[in-house]
């Protein structure tokens, strides 16, 4: 428990706050409503008759994208159980330093819910037994619970010394990234299994590897944050970014593979798959050649108001402007195309009952 870390997206409404930069995670958002539509309708099984329906939104940062997710699956709960509309309960959860006074100051005024927040990892146990009848997670599982520790050992094939991240390290250390995922969702699906009532379902979208990790574009663009500190280590010398914090300094994030979140859930047992699917994030509507440094400089707000938290921590705040300026400058210079290679995996599960 005192090893996870909390990695909080960047609270308020200023420039660099995720209320104003996460569009792209809103994108999936819309991208994944209909499927979430099609597995409520399908797929759960719960007696809403007089009953309180209650939905645990896990990862839900600071919204509008979380309060976005819980309205679409009210609207398909309601389409679904339209001769008996139960009261619907929301639990938000996310870490202690989440800013959720922006995101209660953000609910709207003639909300069809109850609202309430839930503190801590969803790495952990959060609710009572039996008593969720539906989760819902998007662009969250991502986030390891901690960095593995295999990476903070010099003496270890691990030490990622000179990289923050696993694209270009050896493959010592993205089996280190992938084992700890391995490890963090194991526990995931246990307590979430105790967690969520017979019949009920659980959502989860979030970036995926597709296939196999070669030319990943999420792990391509963070793996260039890493040459940017190390760039900066050189330009000045000892001071706030040197060489040693940054051979200390990784990721805590990981993109699986398709392939290894069937081997995850299938080697758990607490639930099974009853939609799994690969999905383009980008916007249909999207002129690539003719918006490509909008969508660069998007996606470069987007990466800073995820990561400064965790790279402040580190490298403290005042680096962050020089920081995210080379950072764009780099993804420029890589001719990184932000958009269209990006892949999302949709999987609904259901509690398996004869697992537990």
């Amino acid at each position: 428990m005192k090893m996870m870390e909390s990695y909080p997206m960047n609270g308020g409404d200023g420039t660099y706050s995720y209320t104003k930069n996460s569009s792209f995670q809103r994108q999936c958002i819309r991208k994944a409503k209909s499927m979430i539509d099609e597995i409520i309708n399908q797929n759960l099984e719960i007696t809403a008759s007089n009953s309180t329906f209650k939905i645990g939104d896990l990862g839900c940062s600071v919204g509008p994208n979380a309060l976005i997710c819980v309205e679409n699956i009210i609207e398909a709960v309601k389409v679904k159980y339209h001769e008996s509309t139960p009261e619907f309960q929301v639990f938000f959860n996310d870490h202690t330093f989440n800013d959720f006074n922006t995101l209660f100051r953000s609910l709207p005024p003639e909300k069809q819910y109850f609202a309430a927040g839930v503190v801590g990892s969803f790495h952990q146990r959060l609710f009572p037994e039996n008593s969720i009848d539906l989760i819902h997670s998007s662009n969250a599982l991502h986030w390891l619970s901690h960095v593995p520790k295999e990476l903070l050992d010099t003496n270890s094939p691990c030490w990622n010394k000179g990289r923050i991240y696993y694209p270009s390290a050896p493959q010592a250390v993205t089996r280190a990234y992938s084992a700890q995922f391995a490890k963090d969702m194991d526990i995931f699906f246990k307590v979430r299994s105790k967690e969520v009532v017979e019949g009920g379902i659980m959502v989860l979208i979030f970036p995926t590897a597709g296939l196999s990790h070669s030319s990943v574009l999420c792990t391509m663009m963070l793996d260039a944050l890493g040459p940017c500190l190390m760039d900066m280590a050189k330009a000045h010398g000892q001071g706030s970014v040197s060489e040693s914090l940054v051979d200390s300094f990784n990721l805590p994030l990981y993109i699986p593979t398709k392939k290894e979140m069937l081997e995850v859930v299938g080697r758990n047992g607490s639930f099974k798959i009853e939609k799994i699917e690969l999905f383009d994030a980008k916007s249909d509507d999207v002129d690539v050649d003719n918006d490509m440094k909008t969508i660069r400089n998007e996606w470069v707000m987007c990466f800073r108001a995820s990561l400064e938290g965790v790279l402040t921590t580190q490298f403290g705040n005042e680096i962050m402007d020089e920081l995210f300026d080379r950072f764009s400058k780099k993804i420029e210079q890589l001719q990184v195309r932000p958009i269209g290679e990006m892949q999302m995996l949709f999987l609904a599960l259901k509690r398996n009952s004869s697992h537990l």
